[in-house]
């Protein structure tokens, strides 16, 4: 019926927004994209690619909390999470530097022989899980870009706000499926390529995490 073209008209705008969105988070630099990175060289992409998936797990409660306090997120709490996600994320950062070199030294041991892959299983997700919801920057995305967004548009009516987080997980989920498909085939280059990428990944969590922590500790 032509009553219904308005809302449908609005949930589709809505979608839009949030892929944009979506594509926006995906494509910025920060810890978790990194994290993906070091994971993908390390472990491959069959084992990190259900690490992708975090903001599912911790961006419902962290929605909530934006949402219940009107999109306001204290300044008390930005530099509490600065301080705690900073350290999680210096530690995933010196803990990947010291698995490359690992890698490196068993790679120099077996020189010349079959390569041995001793890896374990990854524990990556809880991990994930632990920088994702200590980010500050997750928070002030939920609370000034896409927090106001999703209350409107819940306000407005159920529906619209379904949409936008349909098309705002859409292209976040398929954006980090694609650095981790990536950063597995730049790695299946060679053991010494998968050694770099995995050094400049932990390099990256290491400055993300020391850079953090020390906003925090100094309230900037």
């Amino acid at each position: 019926p032509p009553s219904r073209m308005p809302a449908v008209a609005a949930g589709a705008d809505l979608f839009a927004q949030g892929a944009w969105l979506g594509l926006s988070a995906a494509a910025a630099p920060g810890p978790l994209q990194a994290y993906l990175l070091a994971q993908s060289a390390r472990n491959g992409a069959a084992r990190t690619l259900p690490v992708a998936g975090v903001p599912l797990v911790t961006d419902p409660p962290l929605i909530a909390i934006v949402l219940a306090v009107l999109t306001q997120v204290p300044a008390g709490l930005l530099r509490a999470l600065g301080i705690a996600g900073g350290a999680i994320v210096l530690w995933l950062g010196l803990a990947a530097a010291r698995a490359v070199g690992r890698a490196g030294r068993a790679d120099a041991a077996t020189s010349g022989g079959a390569p041995v892959d001793a890896r374990p299983p990854p524990k990556g997700f809880v991990r994930a899980m632990l920088l994702n919801f200590t980010n500050p920057n997750a928070w002030l995305w939920w609370s000034g870009a896409a927090g106001p967004i999703l209350a409107a548009a819940w306000r407005a009516a159920p529906l619209d706000a379904a949409a936008f987080l349909a098309g705002f997980y859409a292209l976040l989920l398929a954006g980090n499926a694609a650095v981790v498909l990536l950063a597995a085939r730049i790695a299946r280059a060679g053991p010494g390529v998968a050694r770099g990428l995995g050094a400049v990944s932990s390099g990256a969590l290491v400055a993300f995490g020391a850079f953090q922590l020390a906003k925090g500790l100094l309230g900037a």
